[in-house]
This record gives C-alpha cells, sequence and structure tokens, in this order.
C-alpha cells in the first residue's frame, strides 16, 4: 500500500483533508503542472500545516521546470543533481511509495542525463556524467554509450561500475561475469554496492556463501600487498563454487594483476589442466596457489 491508498482510507475521518490531496496527487501523477498547482493552492489556503505541501511543491516546481538548457559547467549540474537527489526524489517516494515514484522520476532522470550530455567524466563530480542518470532513467542501452565515451573507462571504478550494471540490465548476468570481476579487483566497495543494489538471486547466494566461508584471516597473512578488501578475493573463489562459470569469468579484461586476479587466472589454469589431466603440472600449480592464495586454495581442494 502507498501513501496515496492509506490517504485514501483515510476519507471518512478527514474527507476534506484527503480529498484536497489526493486532487493534487493526481494532477501530479499525470505530470499535468496547472491541475497541480491549483489543487495545491487549495490545498494550501485549507489546510496550510499539511505535512504533505512541501514534498507536493517540490515536485510541482520540478514539472514546472520541464525544458531546461544544457548543464554549463560540472559545478552547475552538481548544484542540480544535489536538488533532485536530495530533495525531489525523496519527495516522490514520501507521496507515491517506491514503484509509483521511481516511475514518476524516469523523465527528471531522462532530463538530467540530456543536460550531462557535454560535460566530460571527472572523478570529483562523478554524478554530473550522462551516464548514471541513465542508470536511474532504467535507459540502459544510453548509459552503455554514454560510458564507452570515457576514455580508458575500464580502469576507473564508477564507469567501470556503471558498464556492469548497464550490462546486467541489457543481457543479464551471463554477459556480466567480466565486468563485474574487474570491478571487484579494482573497486571492492563499489562492487559490493552495486551487487546488492542488483539483487540478483544468484549473486546474492554465492556472496552470502562466500561471507560465511571465505577465511580472510588466512588469506590476509599471505597477502603482502593488502588494501584490496576481501572481496577481490569473490571472483577467484567463485571458480572455486561454480567451475563452470570459468569461461564466463575467462573474459574479464587484464587488470593490475594484484594477487586476487592472478589467483583466478591461476584457477582457470587449474580447472583447464583438470579437464586435460595433466597431472604433474596439477601438482606444480596447486602449489603455487597454496602459496599465492592460502583461503582460496583451502576452497579449492574442499572439492578435490
Amino acid at each position: 500500500m502507498g501513501p496515496l491508498d492509506a490517504m485514501q482510507l483515510d476519507i471518512f475521518e478527514h474527507s476534506r483533508d484527503v480529498m484536497l490531496r489526493n486532487d493534487v496527487l493526481q494532477a501530479l501523477l499525470l505530470r499535468d503542472a496547472p491541475d497541480a498547482s491549483r489543487a495545491l493552492q487549495a490545498l494550501a489556503a485549507e489546510v496550510p500545516q499539511d505535512r504533505y505541501v512541501a514534498p507536493m511543491q517540490l515536485l510541482l516546481s520540478a514539472l514546472q521546470s520541464a525544458v531546461l538548457p544544457p548543464f554549463a559547467s560540472h559545478a552547475v549540474a552538481d548544484d542540480a543533481l544535489q536538488t533532485l537527489h536530495g530533495q525531489i526524489v525523496p519527495a516522490a517516494r514520501e507521496l507515491f511509495g517506491d514503484a509509483d515514484g521511481t516511475r514518476w522520476l524516469a523523465p527528471l532522470w531522462r532530463q538530467a542525463a540530456q543536460r550531462c550530455a557535454r560535460l566530460d567524466f571527472r572523478a570529483a563530480s562523478q554524478r554530473a556524467h550522462a551516464a548514471p542518470l541513465w542508470l536511474h532513467a532504467a535507459e540502459f542501452r544510453a548509459a552503455a554509450d554514454a560510458v564507452a565515451s570515457i576514455d580508458s573507462w575500464r580502469r576507473i571504478p564508477a564507469p567501470l561500475g556503471w558498464m556492469a550494471e548497464a550490462r546486467y540490465r541489457l543481457d543479464g548476468l551471463d554477459a556480466s561475469w567480466g565486468l563485474l570481476a574487474e570491478l571487484a579487483w579494482l573497486a571492492p566497495a563499489r562492487f559490493d554496492a552495486l551487487t546488492r543494489h542488483l539483487a540478483d538471486p544468484l549473486l546474492g547466494r554465492l556472496r552470502r556463501r562466500f561471507d560465511a566461508e571465505f577465511d580472510a584471516e588466512s588469506q590476509a597473512e599471505a597477502s603482502v600487498e593488502g588494501g584490496t578488501g576481501d572481496l577481490a578475493w569473490w571472483p577467484a573463489w567463485v571458480l572455486t563454487e561454480k567451475p563452470a562459470l570459468a569461461g564466463r569469468l575467462g573474459q574479464a579484461r587484464p587488470g593490475l594483476a594484484e594477487p586476487p586476479e592472478r589467483t583466478m587466472r591461476l584457477l582457470l589454469d587449474l580447472l583447464h589442466l583438470e579437464q586435460q589431466a595433466r597431472q604433474r603440472e596439477l601438482v606444480e600449480q596447486r602449489k603455487r596457489l597454496r602459496d599465492l592464495a592460502p583461503a582460496i586454495f583451502k576452497a579449492y581442494m574442499r572439492s578435490r
């Protein structure tokens, strides 16, 4: 039940207030700015302390600013997007609930993306780029195209994460494993946030098992570089649980060759050697895996 439904259930107790609110909400849902303005004036005149007046005014203002020029700079875009993220989005969700609020906001995200189209990517102003705004608008092809225009996007956490989400939304999990592995190695915290946001059932199950089973302490003892975060080991660990994903994870592009990446690629070699029954080389590679990544070696040997 959304906020609008709750208001309607109160109609017998506060019939006049509810009718006035509903008039505003219906006009806002229809994106009819003139009707919404008239209805909001009536509500504010009769019930000036109504707590919904302020969020309604925010959404009305957004409707009344439907045609706007491209952002002149990152600073101007940052200010406008702060208002969108910090005020308009919460107001829409408060008035319409999550599902209707998401649908209502889509044209605003689309407009913001179009206004950011000429702005290049800057790490200090990540919001002020079209790609994440296209994602909010559920325009995933446009988001992927926007990311592809960023130089060296696979080496930068934010655009790599945006592309991973866009690819997942467009083509599903099977097409996304390589990008997810690259993101886990490059930016484990961003990988964590993205996988939670995607809420994919298989990713969720694997993540829960990883959290429960990965021996972070023994792995930390063997990691001289450190600072990568446990989730950087997740792609390698997945291969110990789902060897059939070797082909998908093997599509990950070479990164910085840190231990988590080297471990996954060593596991790919091991799985290949197992298929060919090359025992002598298997023994040597398993010793390398044990020395490089004790926790992954332990997980790998459980099924051997």
